[in-house]
């Protein structure tokens, strides 16, 4: 492992998908996952994230699509808060959303809008209401 590039990496994913999130990730690492998540903070974080060439910005609008465009619809909501966190407004996040649904079809649109808005709930503090 590349210390240089894991610990870029570190600090990028944490930036991206929250201290917290990454922190408890780490923590319930095992012997068999460890070098998975080691791996994956070194080469998607350190070495993809770490370039300069794209912004954070444009990564996160690039993940979502990709993200929904799978169906990987856990991943979505990561990546979707961290899309938050890279300076996206909510009025760039619906047109990404309205992108996706006529790319990916309509209900992969409707899934993607079904957990922006749950994620939307949490952080304006209404649980989801």
């Amino acid at each position: 492992m590349d210390r240089e590039r894991f610990e870029k990496g570190l600090a990028k994913r944490k930036q991206v998908l929250g201290a917290d999130y990454v922190e408890k990730a780490l923590a319930a690492a095992d012997d068999f996952s460890r070098p998975w998540q080691e791996f994956l903070t070194e080469y998607c974080w350190g070495t993809c994230w770490g370039h300069e060439v794209l912004t954070d910005r444009e990564r996160s609008i690039l993940n979502l699509g990709m993200l929904a465009a799978q169906g990987r619809m856990h991943e979505f909501g990561l990546h979707f808060r961290g899309a938050v966190r890279n300076g996206l407004s909510r009025e760039e996040l619906r047109a990404i959303l309205i992108q996706i649904s006529v790319y990916c079809g309509v209900p992969t649109g409707v899934e993607c809008f079904r957990v922006a808005r749950e994620i939307f709930a949490e952080m304006d503090g209404d649980g989801g209401r």
